[in-house]
């Protein structure tokens, strides 16, 4: 489904990424991993399209996206959701669904907010709250619910569990496992914690200083080679 080959990407003169090599399946948990500054979002950046690499190739669903904008990707079928639970924070719950929910087909659009308040139950008692007053937890929900509504083929999350409570970890968590297996969504996922990664990916890949440095198949059995490769 994505393909990220040979990809070298930074920000200004600073190189990020040298010669990345990454893939996502049509479905599953494809897991990226490593440490803070290893360059995990610089490659979903990339990927999405927010920022263009100097060198290398990008495919998705067999297409070269390399130079498309991201909302010619999000078209395609893409979703991202970065890091730090981001909203509109002065639009209540219901409005922020609603603003993405507009883009569709007038007789979808009530369909599909219905569908993404059902991953997330605990966000239909603050439908009429301001997003910016949610907590972390809940506006982490949101996010993921409005990236539902563009009914993607993959969904980039951005380490999504980072910094909540962990009741909303293990439903945010839920939630990916039941998107991956039962209605074949594709998920390539960064994050810092191995252990739900490793649980329930495919396939992972791990990055220190902007390069793959171990790949391998998911499971608890790759558990030392990652603590390994990550030096932990």
């Amino acid at each position: 489904m994505l393909e990220i080959t040979d990809v070298e990407a930074g920000y200004d003169r600073t190189r990020v990424l040298h010669g990345v090599n990454i893939s996502a399946s049509e479905s599953g948990i494809t897991a990226v991993l490593g440490h803070n500054g290893a360059g995990k979002t610089t490659v979903l950046r990339t990927a999405i399209g927010l920022l263009r690499p100097t060198s290398g190739r990008i495919r998705f669903l067999g297409e070269d996206i390399t130079h498309l904008a991201p909302n010619a990707r999000v078209a395609r079928g893409m979703a991202y959701v970065p890091q730090g639970q981001q909203s509109f924070e002065q639009l209540s719950t219901l409005e922020n669904l609603q603003v993405v929910a507009d883009q569709k087909a007038a007789a979808r659009r009530r369909m599909l907010v219905d569908d993404a308040l059902g991953r997330f139950p605990a966000l239909e008692a603050v439908l009429h709250k301001k997003a910016g007053l949610l907590s972390g937890g809940q506006r982490q929900q949101l996010a993921i619910a409005r990236a539902l509504i563009t009914e993607p083929k993959l969904l980039i999350l951005d380490e999504p569990t980072e910094g909540i409570q962990p009741s909303v970890v293990a439903e945010i968590e839920r939630t990916i496992v039941e998107l991956s297996r039962s209605e074949g969504l594709s998920v390539l996922l960064a994050i810092q914690h191995i252990g739900f990664a490793l649980s329930e990916a495919e396939r992972y890949f791990v990055l220190a200083s902007g390069q793959i440095t171990r790949t391998g198949d998911g499971g608890a059995s790759a558990q030392s080679d990652v603590l390994e490769a990550m030096a932990i």
